[in-house]
C-alpha cells in the first residue's frame, strides 16, 4: 500500500508530466483561460490516460511481447488512445454539449496529447504492474488536472494585472507558467522526507 502511495504521490507532485516533464503542454496552455474549461480538459485527459493504460497494458504483455512485437507498441498505443478519445467525444457531446463546446479542437488533440502517450509508455519502461500502472495514470491525469486548475486561478490573475507592454500576452503567461513549474520543485524533498523515497 506505501509503495502504491508513492507512486501517485509523486506522479501527481513530483513527476508531474506538465509542470515538470513538459508534456502535453498545448492543452495546458490553451485551455486554462477558464476554470470550468481547465476542469473538463482535466477530468477529459485522466479518463483517457486511465483507459489507455487499462486497454494497453494487456496488449502489450500479452499481444505484443508474446509475438515478439514490442516494436509495434507506439503505433498500437496511439491508434487506442485516438479511438478513447473518440469515445470520449461522443459522450461529451451527447450529455454535455456545453463542454464539448467549450473544449473545442482542444479536444480531438488529446489524441497526439503527448503525456497521454508519455504515461502509458513510462508505465512499462518503469517496469510497474497492472495495478501500479494504474495508479501511476491515476497520480498523472490528477496531476494534469491540478496542473490545469492552478495555471487557471494564475491566468484569471493575469487578467487583473499590467504587465509591462512587452510582456502582455504569450510571454507573461510563459513566465508565469514556468514560475508555477519551479514551485512543483519543492515536492520532490516534501515526498521523499515523507516516504523515505
Amino acid at each position: 500500500m506505501k509503495e502504491l502511495l508513492i507512486i501517485l504521490m509523486t506522479a501527481v507532485l513530483v513527476n508531474n508530466y506538465v509542470l515538470v516533464r513538459f508534456l502535453g503542454i498545448c492543452p495546458f496552455l490553451g485551455v486554462s483561460k477558464k476554470l470550468n474549461q481547465a476542469v473538463g480538459m482535466g477530468v477529459a485527459v485522466t479518463f483517457v490516460m486511465l483507459m489507455a493504460t487499462a486497454a494497453t497494458y494487456p496488449i502489450y504483455t500479452y499481444l505484443l511481447v508474446p509475438n515478439g512485437l514490442e516494436y509495434m507498441r507506439t503505433i498500437v498505443f496511439i491508434l487506442v488512445i485516438a479511438a478513447l478519445v473518440q469515445l470520449v467525444e461522443i459522450i461529451l457531446k451527447r450529455y454535455i454539449p456545453a463542454l464539448h463546446k467549450s473544449l473545442g479542437i482542444y479536444l480531438p488533440l488529446i489524441t497526439t496529447n503527448c503525456a497521454v502517450l508519455g504515461v502509458t509508455i513510462n508505465n512499462i519502461n518503469d517496469g510497474y504492474s497492472f495495478i501500479q500502472s494504474m495508479v501511476s495514470s491515476l497520480g498523472c491525469g490528477l496531476g494534469f488536472l491540478l496542473a490545469m486548475v492552478l495555471f487557471a486561478g494564475v491566468r484569471s490573475r493575469l487578467e487583473e494585472a499590467d504587465p509591462p507592454e512587452a510582456f502582455k500576452g504569450l510571454p507573461i503567461t510563459l513566465v508565469s507558467a514556468s514560475i508555477v513549474a519551479l514551485s512543483f520543485m519543492g515536492f520532490n524533498g516534501i515526498i521523499e522526507g515523507i516516504f523515505g523515497a
